[in-house]
């Protein structure tokens, strides 16, 4: 498939800038992939499609301040530093903005007296690998800023407005998007109605950041994300599918660690729980074993979140869609409107 094939034309304007409030405000687009139609809605209005004993699956996931500003030692130029993952105690993987950053480098992060960085190893391009003086994760919220997307230039008035209502456990660079429209209200009122809720963790990392620039778009290689669905949420997911119950993933890292957990189950499992790096890449003519449907949101062109519901729904079915969603003036990415696949 060429890179080409998930190309489309979005003007800037379509393009979030900030968040609505309340988050449920945000518009809902319901596909139906056998149909072939499409309801417009509210994000309030989600549990009119959803059924009593279905299974929602979401990704509690928690951005930590992972933007750093830093000058390298002896000459002063300043430095942005994004942390993807750690490596060990003092060792993250990082994308480095600035000029000669070379293995030896060392960077003096701005906002503590002592806390140094030295890059020990270069990847390709700006990744590199760096040893902190002491470790950095209690740190963060003195020095570290929220990670916004490049895309979004509009300074944030509330950073918990980039977490999930449900955020828990911290690691990510990004934001599980597609669960920021939940309020703690519809959240309890889906409830009362009968849907259940399961949790798994995937830290969202490189891959966000990191465009697809293959002309064959099977040649990207995807990074690993640490991921994890306990045993109880494997078997949420196990009585669900035994039973006939739809297993609704909200967002693409759900369906990424749902997807990973299926290749590990056995005897009568459709998943076993799973804990670890996924480098699950789902393009067009991937075969789903355990999602049924999706919540998600609209994403960038050429990106492999677009291959991923591309796979879903069909390519020619999402970008029409898309194409409606602009007549239709949906907002687009991370602070957009959201999109419900059936």
């Amino acid at each position: 498939m060429n890179l080409s094939d998930f190309s489309y034309e979005l003007p800037e304007h379509f393009i979030a800038q900030t968040p609505l409030e309340p988050r449920d405000a945000s518009r809902l687009m319901v596909l139906d992939r056998l149909q072939g139609s499409l309801t417009h809605a509210q994000f309030r209005d989600l549990g009119k499609f959803l059924r009593s004993g279905d299974v929602l699956i979401v990704n509690d996931t928690r951005v930590i301040p992972a933007r750093l500003f830093a000058k390298k030692s002896g000459t002063g130029g300043r430095v942005e530093v994004l942390m993807l993952k750690r490596r060990a105690p003092l060792t993250w993987e990082v994308i480095v903005g600035g000029k000669a950053i070379h293995i030896g480098t060392v960077l003096e992060v701005e906002g503590s007296a002592d806390l140094q960085a030295v890059i020990i190893q270069a990847y390709g391009g700006a990744r590199r690998l760096a040893q902190f003086s002491r470790p950095v994760t209690p740190q963060l919220d003195k020095v570290g800023h929220v990670p916004l997307p490049p895309y979004i230039h509009e300074p944030l008035a509330d950073t918990n407005r980039y977490q999930t209502v449900y955020a828990q456990t911290e690691g990510s660079a990004a934001a599980p998007t597609a669960g920021l429209h939940f309020t703690p209200e519809l959240l309890e009122k889906l409830k009362a109605a009968g849907v259940l809720f399961g949790y798994l963790t995937l830290h969202i990392g490189l891959d966000t950041f990191q465009p697809v620039t293959e002309a064959q778009v099977e040649d990207h290689q995807m990074h690993g994300e640490w991921c994890q669905l306990t045993e109880e949420a494997a078997a949420l997911v196990n009585a669900a599918k035994r039973e006939g119950r739809r297993v609704i993933a909200v967002g693409t890292s759900a369906v990424r660690t749902l997807e990973s957990a299926q290749q590990g189950a056995h005897h009568e499992q459709v998943v076993a729980s799973v804990e670890g790096a996924t480098d699950l890449y789902i393009l067009p003519g991937y075969r789903f074993r355990v999602v049924d449907a999706l919540i998600t949101n609209f994403h960038l062109p050429r990106s492999t979140l677009l291959m991923l519901v591309s796979a879903f729904a069909g390519r020619e079915k999402i970008l029409s869609a898309y194409e409606q969603a602009k007549q239709a003036g949906y907002r687009f990415y991370s602070f957009g409107d959201a999109m419900l696949i059936l």
